[in-house]
């Protein structure tokens, strides 16, 4: 079997990073960090003020863009939904008939009629010849059963009815109380209260409850509405509107501001004056990744804050006025890496957190003939970041140095609108160059066993027997290694430089991303020659300036840029 466990610790010598501080010293940095936070109240007092009014904290508060008294309350768009413009016809099976209501009735067999009567103020309909029969507050689907069971009081059971309601008799409404147009709206007894406060122009946003609309009947609270039933649940039963009735919005109750990892930042309303977490959770749709609750508020005049878990939060005690941010604050506790190149068995690894380079690779299978192991390079987000942050600031200076230039003589001022293009040019192509964030972790046969981080991938590159020639030469290719030829050997077999070619600066990329310069070391089987173009300009600052870009690309990214 040639098939084996990547043994670095034997195969390779080991070096270990050394820790940034000892034990000790970190205990006697915390000490000393939990001496410093004890200070006087008035401090206290002023630290409070100070987070409270900058949303410092555990977290940072990532809306304070937005004011609070700017945050819609829960509901505020309720009224925009048209309720205005869809009333019932009051022909539901579930209306109940009223005085005033136009009751159709036709009769065949041994009794033959055909009338339409209307339901009089005792709620009656009189039929001749049968009297009158009650039909207030029966539902229009029993109104056949009704008038049928009193005609055959009087005649055979031959005798056949049937009924219709006609129509309804139109009501008018009371709106009342923190609405934004209080007034007497019409519409008929099976209308949603929804519509006659639509009528009103709706709840006002920062005076009105929307959890607290009473029904009035008399002077008297027949029902009490919650609207957030319906927003919710879009469930809003109440008792058949009649004449003269009262829908009255009472006065804002205690609100909550919720905000932070939510679908949306709202001002939620509670039911009373305090109540438990859990209801806002309810109320709140939070993002999967939620684990805490930053809490703040006041408390008998006492400013409070308090950072709890989800579960603690369900059984917190949350009053008016209240400020909740939910957060994602888990601390993971796995990291997840992924292997390139010559090996075998899985790529992707989901690893416990602080697991080492070395710790991993002992648990991977190669086969030693296939697998350049002493040429592994890991490449890094974070490096990668840090690489194009450097690429863009050296282009941000290349700009700021030629390009706002001034000029004495026409000549000048010509040779500096050419040499504006070619930075122009060559920014533009340099800015969208993306460094691979390659980390260098073998050197000398030696492993630098670095912890690693989450999303990291690690290279094993497969044994090469060829060296591949790019950039500045005739015939960019690749050429069987042979030991003892230098870079210029291979250069050579590839045609020669190029008419652009700088042909002091070849570098010889090794396959553990390693960057070197040919004149420093011999060229191995699986390396890459990179010649680098000349900078085509006589300005010996700006070719220079050009020049390092060019290599820092070239580090950066293993590519070649164009002139």
């Amino acid at each position: 079997m040639k098939r084996l466990i990547i043994t670095l610790l034997l195969t390779l010598s080991v070096s270990t990073v050394a820790q940034s501080a000892s034990r000790s010293e970190l205990m006697a940095a915390a000490k000393q960090a939990q001496s410093t936070s004890v200070s006087t109240s008035s401090a206290d007092d002023t630290v409070k003020a100070n987070w409270q009014s900058s949303n410092y904290g555990p977290v940072q508060n990532q809306q304070t863009t937005q004011k609070d008294d700017d945050i819609q309350p829960f509901g505020y768009s309720l009224f925009q939904g048209g309720f205005r413009g869809l009333r019932s016809d009051g022909l539901n099976p579930n209306y109940r008939i009223l005085p005033g209501d136009q009751v159709t009735i036709k009769t065949w067999g041994a009794f033959e009629m055909e009338r339409t009567l209307p339901v009089d103020a005792q709620g009656n309909i009189f039929i001749p010849s049968i009297g009158p029969v009650n039909v207030k507050g029966t539902p229009n689907s029993r109104l056949n059963a009704v008038v049928s069971g009193a005609i055959r009081k009087t005649y055979s059971d031959k005798v056949r009815v049937y009924t219709n309601l006609q129509g309804v008799q139109p009501i008018s409404v009371f709106v009342a109380g923190f609405v934004e147009n209080p007034g007497r709206y019409a519409g008929v007894p099976s209308d949603s209260a929804l519509m006659f406060l639509d009528q009103a122009g709706g709840i006002d946003d920062q005076l009105g409850s929307y959890r607290e609309v009473s029904l009035l009947r008399d002077g008297k609270v027949i029902s009490q509405l919650d609207l957030y039933q319906y927003m919710l649940k879009g469930e809003l039963a109440h008792p058949q509107l009649q004449q003269g009735d009262t829908l009255l919005v009472t006065k804002r109750k205690p609100t909550v501001v919720v905000k932070g990892d939510i679908g949306r930042t709202f001002r939620f309303e509670l039911k009373g004056a305090k109540t438990q977490g859990e209801e806002i959770l309810a109320l709140t749709q939070l993002d999967p990744a939620v684990t805490h609750v930053l809490q703040r508020g006041t408390r008998n005049k006492e400013w409070i804050a308090h950072y709890l878990s989800l579960q603690d939060f369900t059984t917190a005690e949350i009053a008016d006025g209240d400020e909740l941010v939910f957060v994602g604050d888990s601390k993971d506790q796995q990291i997840v890496v992924k292997l390139e190149g010559a090996f075998t068995g899985q790529s992707n690894f989901v690893l416990p957190k602080n697991t080492t380079l070395a710790e991993l690779l002992t648990s991977v299978p190669v086969d030693p003939q296939e697998t350049n192991y002493q040429q592994i390079s890991l490449t890094r987000v974070s490096v990668a970041e840090r690489q194009k942050k450097a690429l863009d600031e050296s282009l941000r200076r290349l700009e700021a140095t030629y390009l706002g230039a001034s000029s004495s003589t026409a000549e000048e001022s010509a040779i500096r609108v050419r040499e504006a293009e070619l930075i122009s040019q060559f920014v533009q192509k340099a800015s969208q160059v993306e460094p691979e964030g390659t980390m260098v972790v073998t050197n000398q046969g030696k492993l630098s066993d670095i912890r690693l981080q989450d999303g990291d991938v690690i290279h094993l590159p497969e044994r090469s027997s060829t060296v591949l020639i790019t950039g500045e030469v005739f015939v960019p290719q690749s050429i069987v290694f042979t030991p003892g030829k230098t870079a210029l050997d291979y250069i050579e077999a590839s045609g020669g430089f190029s008419q652009h070619a700088n042909d002091d600066n070849i570098l010889i990329v090794r396959q553990n991303g390693e960057v070197i310069s040919a004149k420093d070391a011999p060229v191995k089987a699986g390396d890459q020659i990179l010649v680098l173009p000349k900078a085509g300009t006589k300005n010996l600052q700006l070719a220079s300036t050009l020049t390092q870009i060019l290599y820092q690309v070239a580090v950066s990214a293993k590519v070649i840029m164009d002139l």
